[in-house]
C-alpha cells in the first residue's frame, strides 16, 4: 500500500488548515480501492472524501457473444472472494432466462452452500480483519487512553466467552498469536470444507449449473456438514457476547464514537435463500417468490421498508456517470423495451446499458474512476438513491426484521427485530439471540451486524438440512432439470453476495449473449460522485467522520479513517500508518518504483502493514533526483 500525504490545494472554509491523506491502493484483501481524503487536524475530522478504482473489469463487454451456458463459469472469476455468490446468481438469472425450475433438492444444496460462505467469510473478515482494528496493538498503539481503560473493564459477558476484560478480549485479538483470533482461523477453514461438500470447489464452484446441481445427495453428504454445523453453532454462542461486549465498550470509552462511518439510513438487500416451493424463476411471478426468500429483499430508507418487490426493485434500478471513465449510452441500442409484465425499462437500467470506457486521467473535480454510480429511483420523490449495503449483513437484517415474513423454527422476523434460535451443542445449552434494529447506520453496527447474521446463516442451515434430509428419506433425489437455450430471452438473478446486493442481468439473442452487466455490492458502496452531484456511499460515510485516535497528528493509523468503508467490505480494510509533520513548500515526486509519493521537507512517511516493516526518512531544502532518494523508500 502506498500512502501519499500533502497539503490540501484549498479549503472549503475560510480558516480549516487541512492536509491531504490518500491511501492508495488499500491491500488487506483487493488492492484496486483509493481512498483520498483531506483531514482538518484542528478539528480532528474528515473533511472531504473520494472513493477510486484504478481497475477496468470489462465483463459486460467481453461476455458478448458467448454462450449463455458459460455465464456462470465465466462471472465467478470476477471476484476471489464472493465467487460463488457471482455463480449462483448467475444460475438464477440462466434460470429465467431459460426458463427451467430445478428440483427442490438442488434448491436446498445452494442453500447449503451459500450459508456456509456467509459464515465462513463473514468469521473471518470479522475476527482476522476487522478483529485487527480492536486489537491489544492497535489500541495501545493509537489510543492508549482507552487500552488502559479496557484493562479495568470487567467484560459483562465473561461467562459465555471466558474472557475477564475487555482488554482480555483485545489481546485475544492480536493477529496470528491471539487465541480467538486463532480460533477464528480454525473455524474459517471447517466452514470452507462445508461450501464444498455442497457446491465442489471454493470460491469458483464446479458443481452448480442452470437448472441445478451436480452434487450427489446422500445421508452421509448432509451428515458430513451438520457435524461442521454444529461446532460452527457453539462457537457462536460465545462470539456474540464477545463482539457484544467489545463494540459496546467502544461507545462507552470513546464518546461520540457513533459518528464513525455514520450515514442516512439507505439500505439495499436483495435477498437471498430462495424457497423452493415457491420459486419458479418466472419474472411475472418474482414478486411472490422474491417475498418467500429466507432473507426478504427491500429497500430501507431512514427506517422505513419503501419496498419488498423485487420487480419493483429490478425496474427502478438505475446505473448513473458523473465521475466515472465511460461515456453514456443515451444514443446506444436499448435492448429491452419492456419487462415480462409490460411495465417499461428505462435507458439507464442494466438490461439497457452499453458500456463505453475512456480512459482519462484523474481528476478530483471532473472523473476520478472506473466505478460507475448505481442508483435506485425513489419513485415516492423523484431521488436517485445512493443505497449502500453496509457490509451486507446490516441491509439484510433490517430488511427482513421490518418485512416481518420470515419464520421457518430457527429465524422469526418481529417487525422491528429478527430472532434466531440454536439449539443445544456438546457443551453449551439452547440459547436464543435477538438482533434489534440499532439507533444508528454506522461502522460499529455494521460491524455488530456482521455477527449476528453468523447466527442467521447457521439458524436457517439448520434449517435447510433438515428439508434436504427429508427430500432424500421421501426419494427425492433429483437434482437437475432438463433446458433448451433459447434463441431469444432475457433475464435476472438476485442475490446477497457476502458483502451485499448482487444481481446479474442478461439478454440472449440468436442465441448467444447479446447484453450482460453483473452488479456486485462493490459498485453500489464504492461508487464516485454521480451526474447530480451526489457523493457514492463510501465517500459519504468517510466525510465529516471524527478522528479518535490519541496520536493522530503523529502516527494516524488508517483504521479509524477507513472504518466507515472497511466496515463494509474485505475489499477496503486499511494496512497502513501514516505519520504526519507539518509541511513548508510542498512540492511532489512520483515514480511507479516508490512506495508512495513524497512531498515535503522534513517529511517522514510510511507504508506499511500493521507492523510498520517499511519506512523512510527524507529531508531536503529542495526535491532531489530520484536516484538521490534513498533505497529504503523503494518496494
Amino acid at each position: 500500500m502506498g500512502t501519499i500525504t500533502s497539503a490540501a490545494k484549498g479549503t472549503p472554509t475560510g480558516s480549516r488548515k487541512l492536509v491531504e491523506m490518500n491511501w492508495d491502493p488499500i491491500t488487506r484483501i483487493v488492492g484496486s480501492l483509493g481512498i483520498f481524503t483531506k483531514i482538518d487536524f484542528d478539528n480532528r475530522q474528515v473533511a472531504e472524501c473520494h472513493s477510486t478504482s484504478s481497475i477496468f473489469r470489462g465483463y459486460s463487454i467481453f461476455m458478448k457473444g458467448k454462450d449463455p451456458r458459460d455465464a456462470h463459469f465465466i462471472t465467478s472469476r470476477i471476484c476471489g472472494i464472493c465467487g460463488d455468490n457471482h455463480a449462483t446468481c448467475a444460475t438464477y438469472a440462466q434460470n429465467m432466462a431459460f426458463g427451467v425450475r430445478p428440483p427442490a433438492m438442488a434448491e436446498w444444496i445452494v442453500n447449503l452452500g451459500e450459508a456456509a460462505e456467509y459464515m465462513f467469510d463473514h468469521n473471518i473478515f470479522q475476527d482476522n480483519l476487522v478483529g485487527v482494528d480492536f486489537c491489544e496493538r492497535m489500541v495501545k498503539e493509537t489510543n492508549p487512553g482507552v487500552y488502559a481503560k479496557a484493562e479495568k473493564t470487567a467484560a459483562p459477558g465473561a461467562n459465555l466467552h471466558g474472557y475477564r476484560t475487555i482488554a482480555d478480549i483485545m489481546k485475544a485479538l492480536n493477529p496470528f498469536v491471539g487465541s480467538f483470533y486463532r480460533e477464528a482461523l480454525q473455524m474459517s477453514r471447517m466452514t470452507r470444507e462445508m461450501f464444498c461438500l455442497m457446491e465442489g470447489r471454493h470460491v469458483h464452484p464446479s458443481t452448480l449449473y442452470p437448472g441445478g446441481v451436480g452434487t450427489v445427495p446422500t445421508v452421509q453428504l448432509f451428515t458430513d456438514y451438520l457435524v461442521r454445523l454444529m461446532k460452527y453453532v457453539e462457537f457462536m454462542k460465545k462470539v456474540v457476547p464477545l463482539h457484544d461486549d467489545l463494540f459496546n465498550f467502544f461507545y462507552e470509552a470513546l464518546p461520540g464514537y457513533e459518528k464513525v462511518g455514520q450515514r442516512r439510513v439507505l439500505l439495499a438487500c436483495w435477498g437471498s435463500f430462495n424457497n423452493p416451493a415457491v420459486c419458479d424463476y418466472s419474472y411475472k411471478k418474482m414478486t411472490e417468490w422474491g417475498r418467500a426468500m429466507y432473507v426478504t429483499p427491500g429497500v430501507v430508507v431512514d427506517d422505513k421498508l419503501v419496498t419488498s418487490d423485487l420487480v419493483d426493485i429490478n425496474l427502478n434500478i438505475r446505473i448513473l456517470l458523473g465521475s466515472s471513465y465511460y461515456d453514456g449510452w443515451e444514443n446506444s441500442e436499448k435492448f429491452v423495451q419492456k419487462d415480462p409484465l409490460g411495465n417499461p425499462v428505462d435507458q439507464n437500467h442494466p438490461w439497457n446499458q452499453t458500456t463505453i470506457p475512456r480512459p482519462q486521467k484523474r481528476d478530483f473535480g471532473g472523473k476520478y474512476t472506473w466505478v460507475m454510480s448505481p442508483r435506485w429511483l425513489d419513485k415516492r420523490t423523484g431521488d436517485h438513491l445512493a443505497l449502500d449495503t453496509g457490509g451486507g449483513p446490516i441491509a439484510r437484517l433490517w430488511a427482513t426484521a421490518l418485512a416481518g415474513i420470515v419464520d421457518n423454527g430457527y429465524v422469526k422476523s418481529t417487525g422491528r427485530s429478527v430472532k434466531m434460535y440454536l439449539p443445544k451443542t456438546m457443551s453449551l445449552p439452547e440459547v436464543e439471540f435477538e438482533w434489534k434494529i440499532p439507533k444508528w447506520s454506522n461502522a460499529i453496527e455494521r460491524d455488530r451486524a456482521r455477527t449476528y447474521f453468523q447466527v442467521y446463516a447457521a439458524s436457517c442451515a439448520l434449517y435447510f438440512v433438515e428439508q434436504a434430509l427429508a427430500e432424500l428419506h421421501a426419494g427425492r433425489t433429483k437434482t437437475w432439470s432438463e433446458f433448451t437455450v433459447p434463441q431469444e430471452a432475457i433475464g435476472c438473478g438476485f442475490h446477497e453476495a457476502v458483502r451485499g446486493v448482487l444481481s446479474h442481468h442478461v439478454v440472449i439473442r440468436d442465441g448467444k449473449i447479446a447484453n450482460y452487466h453483473p452488479y456486485p455490492p462493490t459498485p453500489w458502496n464504492a461508487n464516485p460522485r454521480d451526474v447530480y452531484g451526489t457523493p457514492g456511499p463510501y465517500e459519504d460515510a468517510v466525510q465529516n467522520t471524527p478522528i479518535f485516535e490519541e496520536t493522530a497528528r503523529i502516527n494516524l493509523k488508517a483504521s479509524t479513517l477507513c472504518a466507515p468503508c472497511a466496515a463494509s467490505t474485505p475489499a477496503c480494510r486499511a494496512a497502513c500508518t501514516c505519520t504526519w509533520a507539518m509541511a513548508k513548500c510542498w512540492r511532489r515526486i512520483t515514480h511507479p518504483c516508490l512506495a508512495s509519493t513524497l512531498d515535503a521537507p522534513g517529511f517522514r512517511i510510511e507504508a506499511a502493514g500493521h507492523d510498520g516493516d517499511r519506512q523512510a526518512w527524507v529531508q531536503w531544502d529542495s526535491p532531489p533526483h530520484l536516484s538521490q532518494l534513498p533505497a529504503s523508500i523503494y518496494l
